[in-house]
């Protein structure tokens, strides 16, 4: 069993909170919180950051699917969405929102555990790719200034590309700063000095 997990349940039905709520704690979660509206799943959402969140798609003040969606905007999380009845309109509209599970009512305990564990590999794995892809695209943009950072000292300076590469890294070195960083400056200084 994955440590203690905090997860917040949303759904307008009393019934049906009380009867996930039971469960989730016989499976050994803290249950942080309860609510039975949009409004409400969005403020205990931010002030709780659960590890989960369990969201009925019908809400009396607004559909459920917006409401995960304006979540995972601002505050990543996994979310797994509560209806009573399978549609293909409403899986579509899960998956586009960035939902990463889809239960049916009545829920069945025994479906709850590998659920809940599936929902939270696949935001892991997600949330990985999203930073790999970030690092990448950093990486990248920091290669495109360093490469107009060798171009200017190129020319400034009259040296080659690799004595251009080696003053950025030496300088790098002596500030305790990274390269994009070095190349920025130099950028920066060149527009300053009207050449660039």
């Amino acid at each position: 069993m994955m440590s203690k997990k905090y997860v917040v349940i949303v759904d307008d039905s009393p019934r049906s909170r009380a009867t996930l709520s039971s469960a989730l704690r016989r499976l050994g979660f803290e249950v942080a919180g309860e609510g039975a509206s949009g409004v409400e799943a969005m403020r205990l959402a931010q002030e709780l950051k659960p590890d989960v969140l369990f969201l009925a798609v019908g809400l009396p003040d607004m559909d459920g699917l917006s409401v995960a969606a304006h979540i995972l905007e601002t505050l990543p999380l996994p979310i797994l969405i509560l209806t009573s009845h399978l549609d293909q309109e409403l899986i579509q509209r899960a998956k586009e929102a960035g939902v990463m599970a889809y239960l049916l009512k009545p829920l069945r305990e025994e479906e709850l555990l590998p659920a809940i564990e599936l929902a939270i590999s696949r935001f892991e794995e997600f949330n990985a790719l999203r930073k790999e892809n970030a690092d990448l695209k950093r990486i990248l943009e920091d290669r495109k200034l360093i490469e107009r950072a060798k171009g200017i000292l190129m020319e400034r300076e009259r040296i080659s590309e690799q004595q251009a590469f080696a003053r950025i890294q030496k300088t790098s070195m002596n500030t305790r700063r990274s390269m994009a960083e070095i190349a920025q400056a130099i950028l920066l200084s060149e527009a300053v000095t009207g050449r660039a």
